[in-house]
Parts: structure tokens; sequence; C-alpha cells
């Protein structure tokens, strides 16, 4: 089955807004972002847009502008060269930190603390497993890649769940490996890297990885891949969307904590 993620995600920013319209004012999102790229502007402007479906306020910001007057911040990644990402990160309160980027977010997940929020792509593979009755409990599983954003929060996620999991990166036997898991979750950012030779029938493979080839926003999958697995999600229109909608409803719930001066 290839996975609808822009529907799933409807439902998540109908639900989202709904609890957003109980606020006393719209929840405000302010965007860090130090790069002026066109990928950077272009997902600026998409999360421009799904704030309005969420019902929040988004605005982009300067790196180190204020942001005092925000509920939520996010940082745009990835970042300047040259640029402290850590520091940037860590320099959010763990009471705005939507995207759980920084040290204190990021250990309160990995220790599945109470109220600690799930990183926006982990909450996406949650909630597309969840709608497809996917269980990682005792299941193998392949993360491909272990960057900030989705390899590291996925396989702790995973883990978390119950599945075995093996963590690949350059220079692995991505061949073997892949063909013995029963879930595979990608952020490699490599193009088409994985092909339907590589996959034994029936697996599960979550495509989070996305590149440019062609002009055009590819997956760390080749679409053939589809025809080999019992769930595959799509670059683009599978993870990304989910995630998006993800990240704004963390938003909205941290401004309801706020709101409500509930413990951190």
């Amino acid at each position: 089955m290839i996975v609808d993620g822009r529907s799933i995600a409807r439902k998540i920013f109908e639900r989202t807004k709904a609890r957003a319209q109980r606020l006393p004012h719209p929840p405000k999102v302010v965007a860090l972002a130090g790069s002026k790229t066109l990928a950077t502007r272009s997902y600026l402007k998409i999360k421009s847009a799904r704030a309005i479906d969420a019902g929040c306020v988004f605005e982009a910001r300067e790196l180190k502008s204020p942001f005092g007057d925000a509920n939520c911040v996010l940082v745009q990644l990835p970042l300047p060269s040259g640029t402290d990402q850590k520091e940037i990160c860590d320099s959010i309160p763990l009471e705005k930190d939507a995207d759980v980027l920084s040290t204190a977010a990021r250990e309160k997940f990995r220790k599945g603390a109470a109220g600690a929020l799930l990183p926006p792509v982990v909450a996406a593979m949650r909630d597309i497993c969840a709608l497809h009755n996917v269980e990682p409990e005792g299941k193998k599983a392949a993360v491909v890649g272990k960057g900030w954003l989705v390899g590291d929060p996925a396989a702790v996620w995973l883990r978390q769940q119950g599945a075995e999991v093996s963590i690949l990166t350059s220079g692995d036997d991505l061949s073997a490996a892949l063909r013995a898991a029963d879930i595979i979750v990608s952020g490699a950012g490599s193009p088409r890297l994985i092909t339907p030779d590589m996959l034994k029938e029936g697996v599960v493979l979550i495509d989070a990885g996305t590149s440019e080839s062609g002009g055009i926003v590819v997956g760390d999958a080749d679409p053939a891949c589809a025809t080999k697995c019992s769930l595959f999600t799509p670059v683009p229109g599978g993870v990304g969307p989910v995630a998006v909608a993800c990240l704004f409803e963390n938003a909205v719930i941290l401004t309801e904590r706020g709101t409500k001066g509930i413990d951190k």
C-alpha cells in the first residue's frame, strides 16, 4: 500500500486547528532561518501556509533574533556553514521547542519522560504505523542514516517500541541488512539509494529522505520499491506532509501547556 501522507496530514490539521481555536489566542510560531537558499525559502513558505491550516500564526526571523513573544520557536535546518547548530538549537527553551531539536527536549524524548514530545518525523511514523496497523514490537528494523532529524530519533523510537534496530551508514553492507529487515526507515538524503532488489517481500518502507535529482524532489527509495512493500511512503507526499502537521500539533500542545501553566 502506498501511503497518502497529504490525507493523513489533513486530518491532523483538522484536530490541531480545533484545539488551537479553544486557546485565548492563536499560537505564535517563529522560525529562525540563517540560509537564504531556494530550498530554505520553499520550506518556510510551506510552513507559513500550513500554519494557517493549524490555526497558528507563523513568522520567519533571522538567526539569533529575539523570540520572547513566540509560543514556539523552530530552527530551519540546514544552517549556514560555520554556524554552531547545537548552540542555536539549545538556545530554544524546552517549553518552546516544538521541533524537539534542543538537547534538553531530545533527552526528554530519549528517556520517554512524561510529557516528552516526539520529534515531528517520529510522530509522523507513529501516526502512519498506527493507521496501517504496523506494530514494531519484535520486528527487525533497519534505519538508514543517523542524522539528527530522521535517523537518530527514528532509531530511538523504534527501540522504545520493542524493535531490534540496526543503524546503517556509508560503508555498511546495505543490501544484506535491508533484505533482513521487516521495517526500514531511511533518512540518508541519497537519491534512489534503495532499490527493489534490496528488499524482501512485504517490508514496511518509510522513506523520510529528500534530495534533488534532475530538478525534482526525490526520496532515498526508488519508487519501484513500492511493488515489494506492504507499506510504502512516497517522496513527495508521504512522510513530509505528516511531519509538518505533527510539528504544528506539537506547537499547539506547548501553547496549551503554557496557557494552563502545566509543568514543562
